[in-house]
């Protein structure tokens, strides 16, 4: 395990989804600046995940050709200019456009994942991969907070206090500049550390097979492509698995629009109290995938935590509508996070287990778009099915969410270790 690269894409990918992080949350405010409904404010967020539905296979694909540190310099450069029309959005039509091409340069996070293959082997695979997921809990704990931060009057009153007069007073007049030049800044620091302090791990110079050059998604022939990068040891499950992925990110984004709803309506929450909620979400994620994660997997085989993972996803959605006070909602919700804490490395350790070397790139990339997709429909989902009764949405998800059971269960039982 190459410990100086892996700390270095976590470095590069946690920064950069710092940014992330602090830009998300103020979408809603920003397009209601431009009177945007909360149709328009639901397709922000849903843009960005079709475009990485359709685009991070391509970028995984050209990785696997390329190399990962061309794919990884092009989408965090990217997101520094995602960021910056963010910054100098004037109308709806010019945020909408930042969110595009964000959506589009957004090929770094299956890229990371193809990289950190390269350079782990199987026992350490999740191990890694768990850092992905502990660079997101970080970067939707200290995003969110940092961008309160900036766009609070206090912080603007202090830099005015500091004889910044004219800078104080841009920052009032525009609100939600600074967190965007900041996110931009951000991550141009991502930007240089793959720059300079990155390797790359793909062989360029060899010959590289024919094979899903040029993806689309929604072509059977993409499918029937995808289905043959196999490595030798794979077991057959890379569709189910991919599925999977889909169904667990579908799961919790679900909770993006049904959560603060069913919080505020039924618990008589605030916005800040539903934000103290996700923070707990945010820290389970760090701990598990961040630190625990290496010594469960030592300990037990990699299908087993997926399994177990889905098993307390899925009963800790269906246990939302139950929770009568505040303290039963943030167990709920716990014991939904670690459930996911626990299958998000593991079903990533997986996805690239099956894949042909070759080719770990493009899968990763396909994956990575089929959980865009569950990220783009599950708010939308949730939104919806809350309209009709408040419990709904988290009873129907974790039924759908259930599929996963069947695909853990299959994978344990041909295991040779579990």
């Amino acid at each position: 395990m190459n410990k100086p690269a892996l700390a270095t894409v976590f470095l590069v990918v946690m920064i950069d989804l710092l940014g992330f992080g602090i830009v998300l949350p103020l979408l809603p405010f920003y397009a209601q600046e431009f009177a945007a409904s909360a149709v328009t404010i639901g397709l922000l967020y849903s843009v960005y995940s079709f475009m990485q539905l359709i685009f991070s296979p391509i970028w995984g694909s050209l990785s696997d050709r390329i190399g990962r540190r061309p794919i990884m310099l092009l989408s965090t450069f990217g997101a520094v200019l995602a960021y910056i029309i963010f910054g100098l959005a004037e109308t709806l039509g010019v945020l909408f456009f930042s969110r595009i091409i964000a959506g589009v340069m957004g090929g770094n996070i299956s890229t990371a994942q193809a990289y950190i293959a390269d350079v782990t082997d199987k026992e350490n695979r999740a191990k890694g991969m768990g850092l992905i997921g502990a660079a997101f809990g970080i970067g939707f704990v200290v995003g969110p907070a940092s961008a309160t931060l900036l766009i609070h009057s206090s912080f603007h009153d202090f830099v005015g206090s500091i004889g910044l007069i004219e800078f104080a007073d841009w920052m009032r007049t525009n609100k939600f500049a600074l967190p965007g030049f900041f996110a931009a800044f951000l991550s141009f620091c991502s930007f240089l550390m793959v720059l300079l302090k990155l390797p790359e791990t793909v062989d360029t110079s060899k010959e590289k097979p024919a094979g899903m050059s040029r993806p689309s998604v929604f072509t059977p022939r993409f499918w029937r492509q995808l289905s043959k990068q196999k490595s030798t040891t794979s077991r057959g499950f890379l569709i189910p698995l991919i599925i999977g992925f889909f169904l667990l990110s579908f799961g919790e984004s679900s909770l993006y629009s049904a959560f603060p709803l069913f919080a505020e309506q039924e618990l008589n929450l605030t916005a800040e109290q539903v934000g103290i909620q996700f923070f707990y979400i945010g820290i389970v994620a760090v701990i598990i995938q961040g630190f625990l994660i290496k010594p469960l997997t030592n300990r037990f085989a990699e299908e087993k935590i997926f399994l177990v993972g889905n098993v307390l996803m899925i009963l800790g959605l269906a246990s939302i509508p139950l929770a009568a006070d505040t303290f039963q909602l943030a167990m709920a919700l716990c014991l939904m996070a670690v459930g996911k804490s626990l299958n998000t490395p593991t079903i990533t350790s997986l996805i690239s287990q099956e894949a042909e070397e070759e080719h770990v790139g493009a899968v990763m990339g396909t994956a990575q778009g089929m959980s865009g997709l569950g990220r783009m429909i599950g708010p939308t989902w949730g939104g919806a099915l809350f309209a009709v009764y408040f419990g709904i949405p988290f009873v129907a998800t974790a039924a759908i969410v259930g599929g996963t059971l069947w695909i853990g269960w299959s994978l344990v039982r041909t295991s040779p270790t579990a």
